[in-house]
């Protein structure tokens, strides 16, 4: 069995970010997944990274401002080392308004995002979304430049690959180490709920459909309307999703009415996909940890080992800066982990 300084155990969106800094920062790693790169939730099609809504600012919306702001550097990076694309494009965002109250709403939003953004990013509204937009009852969209879409399943075969580049295999198993990160997705969450007796976090499945339409979207914005995103990826394909399922039985089971419905939902609502062929299916169970934030932290029970986990619907926004903030903190060289990603007792 191989041994590396640092073991990290998952190869997801997660696992790879804290890997692939750990490596910068001159660690010897292994990454260690039975099933390899993007075998769980990270290898599913939507990728939409976009921020939080400007209201009730916290550690955590700030944590993911900067991490979207980092995103641009990080994707072009392991895209030129690995000569692959992530599908990365910050290409924006666009939402439609739907009344007056919600134009007001809009409104106040832009003026917080302007504070919160440091002018660097902008959130308007527009009577011009582009071609590939949803319907809006007002005639009016709200469009921000911050947002940016990424194809997840491209990004790890990609990240990985940048990886194994700089020296950091993907292997089946590896003998412990003194120090570990484990980035162990939903079941890693369950586990610790099970050590601890109290609940830490579990899994949520959703599902996706990926869309041929009749004309490519092109370099297109990322929509968000209701709950649906709506993913115009850079290879002309677009992915609708996500569903949030919290009673489920089988974990990467994608049902065909689910995607017809996601598919049927989006054709009413962009009238750009009407006649769009569904393409592909995807199902996954993401890690959605009990306080709603990331859980990085050191484990309560296991000497030399750190836990990264938990980025739910928003660990590849997240992934740049948890990958430094959590390398960081294994070798030594810093905390910027904030205190509400720690491991805290949650009430059931």
């Amino acid at each position: 069995m191989a041994t590396a300084e640092v073991i990290v155990r998952g190869a997801g969106i997660i696992g790879l970010s804290v890997a692939w800094e750990l490596r910068r920062l001159g660690a010897s790693v292994l990454v260690v997944d039975p099933d390899g790169a993007g075998s769980g939730a990270s290898g599913g099609i939507v990728g939409a990274l976009a921020p939080h809504v400007p209201e009730g600012w916290n550690a955590k919306k700030q944590f993911q401002f900067e991490s979207l702001d980092m995103a641009g550097g990080f994707w072009s990076e392991v895209s030129e080392v690995s000569g692959m694309s992530p599908g990365y494009v910050r290409a924006g965002r666009v939402q439609p308004i739907a009344d007056g109250a919600a134009e007001k709403l809009a409104r106040a939003r832009g003026s917080g995002a302007e504070e919160l953004w440091g002018g660097r990013y902008n959130w308007e509204i527009t009577d011009d979304p582009g071609p590939f937009a949803p319907l809006s009852p007002s005639g009016l969209w709200v469009r921000d430049d911050l947002s940016a879409h990424i194809h997840p399943r491209r990004a790890v075969a990609a990240l990985a690959a940048a990886l194994d580049v700089r020296g950091v295999p993907v292997v089946s198993a590896a003998e412990p180490g003194d120090a570990e990160v484990w980035a162990t997705g939903w079941r890693g969450l369950v586990s610790l709920t099970n050590a601890l007796g109290w609940p830490v976090g579990d899994g949520v499945k959703g599902q996706a459909a990926l869309l041929l339409p009749k004309r490519p979207p092109g370099l297109s914005a990322q929509i968000f309307t209701g709950s649906l995103h709506v993913i115009p990826h850079l290879d002309g394909t677009v992915a609708v999703g996500s569903t949030t399922e919290r009673d489920w039985t089988a974990p990467v089971s994608a049902d065909a009415t689910v995607a017809a419905e996601l598919a049927a939902e989006a054709e009413e609502l962009v009238p750009a996909l009407r006649g769009a062929e569904i393409i592909g299916r995807w199902a996954g169970v993401r890690p959605r940890a009990a306080g709603r934030a990331p859980l990085l932290d050191r484990h309560p029970l296991r000497e030399g080992v750190w836990i990264a986990n938990g980025g739910f619907k928003i660990g590849f926004g997240m992934a740049p800066k948890i990958g430094r903030v959590v390398a960081e903190a294994v070798l030594g060289l810093g905390d910027e982990i904030p205190n509400s990603f720690r491991m805290t007792p949650w009430e059931a």
